[in-house]
């Protein structure tokens, strides 16, 4: 139990040190857009985009693995 707090206090000082050594502001431009915000938050938020697109995908192709082998099953079945 104590291990995990420790890292988890480890992990929590890590982020804040690098969110302070990354407070630069940068622009960014998507399309038509251009928007200004902090390097530390634009790699923050890329990573939980990555995060979520590869999750769906995961998710998406498991659901046709499983798809395929239930139909598998039935056409076996009959």
């Amino acid at each position: 139990m104590h291990l995990k707090i420790i890292l988890i206090v480890i992990v929590s000082c890590l982020a804040l040190i690098f969110t302070i050594q990354n407070v630069t502001a940068v622009t960014v431009s998507i399309f038509f857009w251009e928007f200004s915000l902090s390097l530390a938050l634009l790699i923050f938020f890329i990573l939980i985009l990555g995060f979520l697109i590869g999750w769906f995908l995961h998710s998406f192709l498991a659901y046709r693995r499983d798809k395929k082998y239930i139909d598998e099953v039935e056409d076996v079945e009959k």
